[in-house]
């Protein structure tokens, strides 16, 4: 079976489709075909349908068992119905583009932004997030609010949004800095939120679990207030919550359209194994890899690569593919920025032994994908404590992830903290390294002081106290 996504020309859902096409949940269509002279089947169902069926496959939850969902990304804000059978019903299209619109803030208040007319910046929508924290929780004033109210308003597509038509506005090209547009951004983003929960209230009939799917299921803030919210029985979220996943669902609704079966086993960390395809590392010294040693450096304030197994689904780092550091100094966080050309505001995740979560986060339940905001408790980490106290921990436990779970034991046997500085390992806008060669090139270009790679530790020379152990 070849399993194809649907999608639409251009940058307009609703324009012409490919394949399946951008919107529909209905049941994909099947038929023969040939592929190098051989006969296949060939399947394709909708990106939305993508969507429902990625968060419903890799959900905990028993085949057959009803579920709510919600698809919320760039386009697409509905609330949907699983039954028993795996039918959709479409309970309610609550608001179009909520993700563009959310993004759009962020643009408007950017100088540097002078794209068309419908156009985002993916990773703008991150960092509203992270603005919002600086939120003095100060009234937003009328010309602010009257700002939102046109950014949500839902005669207006998001797709016709221009910045040049809100020049009229004080925040207009206000920077992303200035004092009041935090206040702003934490408006919008609640704002969003509690228009989505009150048409769940709404719809919603019976206590029956949530799956979230969409690029914005990775706003962790969000996350925690459905979880919170006391609406449904559980909630589940994807690694792969945004476009990651969408492959993912068009397998899984090939296989329930030829199996009936639509639940798969499956492991976060299913990417590729790295490559070993260079032998020579002028500028660094070569050691078997021993956690101990690694954390005594971590604990001196070295700053780690790390490229061990097959690297994570989804676009978070979960300690597969990781820049790694010690969290105890405020510092930290600057430098990491620094290493990942990220503005200073953006918050620096943690990762953490799940056995001690209590001891740092609250709730401290596990969060095994990083999607959730938790209350830092602790003054011990503040390199991963965010301006409003907040983090959004990785928790690690012995079972997921071994040799990342055996680092953090050992630097908590010398630190006394169960909790390291995550990032992701990549240059600036690409995806996952995977390769020794790009490790071996990132850590020369970011100042790294070494890099883990498989069962190997690479250490600066240039610092003769990494070279003892």
């Amino acid at each position: 079976m070849i399993a194809s996504g649907g999608w639409s020309e251009g940058i307009d859902p609703e324009g012409t489709s490919i394949e399946a096409g951008y919107l529909g949940i209905n049941r994909g269509s099947h038929h023969e075909a040939t592929l190098a002279g051989k006969p296949i089947f060939y399947f394709s169902s909708s990106h939305e349908r993508s969507h429902l069926l990625c968060a419903y496959g890799l959900s905990p939850f028993k085949q057959g068992n009803p579920c709510y969902a919600l698809v919320w990304e760039g386009y697409i804000g509905s609330i949907y119905f699983i039954n028993e059978n795996i039918e959709i019903m479409k309970l309610r299209e609550v608001l179009l583009n909520p993700g563009h619109r959310y993004a759009f803030l962020y643009a408007l208040a950017d100088p540097s932004f002078s794209m068309y007319r419908g156009a985002i910046r993916l990773s703008d929508a991150g960092k509203l997030m992270a603005i919002s924290a600086f939120s003095t929780g100060k009234s937003v004033p009328k010309e602010g609010r009257d700002l939102i109210d046109r950014i949500l308003d839902p005669q207006v597509k998001a797709k016709n949004f221009s910045k040049e038509d809100f020049k009229s506005y004080s925040y207009y090209n206000c920077g992303i800095t200035h004092p009041d547009f935090a206040d702003l951004a934490k408006l919008l983003a609640d704002r969003i939120y509690q228009t989505f929960e009150n048409a769940a209230r709404s719809v919603i009939t019976k206590k029956y679990p949530l799956l979230i799917s969409g690029g914005c299921g990775l706003n962790c803030e969000w996350n925690s207030k459905w979880i919170s919210s006391g609406l449904f029985s559980d909630v589940f979220i994807p690694p792969c919550t945004n476009d990651s996943g969408s492959a993912i669902g068009t397998a899984v609704d090939a296989m329930l359209e030829l199996t009936g079966r639509a639940k798969v086993r499956w492991n976060v960390y299913s990417g590729e194994n790295p490559t070993a395809d260079i032998n020579n590392f002028p500028g660094f010294i070569e050691y078997d890899y021993d956690p101990a040693h690694v954390a005594s450096l971590l604990m001196k304030g070295n700053v780690f690569g790390w490229m061990r197994g097959r690297y994570e689904i989804g676009p978070r780092s979960l300690g597969a593919r990781s820049i790694l550091a010690s969290p105890v100094s405020p510092g930290m966080l600057n430098r990491l920025n620094s290493i990942k050309n990220r503005e200073f505001f953006r918050p620096i995740a943690p990762v953490c032994l799940e056995e001690d979560m209590e001891y740092y986060f609250y709730p401290s339940t596990p969060s095994p994908y990083m999607l959730e905001f938790r209350k830092v408790i602790s003054p011990s980490i503040p390199a991963v404590t965010h301006i409003d106290g907040s983090s959004r921990p990785q928790s690690i436990s012995n079972y997921q992830n071994p040799v990342l779970h055996q680092l953090l034991l050992k630097f908590k046997e010398i630190s006394g903290i169960s909790v390291l500085c995550n990032t992701s390992l990549n240059f600036n806008g690409n995806g996952f390294l995977n390769k020794l060669s790009d490790l071996y090139k990132f850590s020369l270009e970011k100042n790294l002081d070494g890099f883990v790679f498989e069962n190997r530790t690479f250490i600066k020379k240039t610092d003769a106290n990494l070279k003892q152990k």
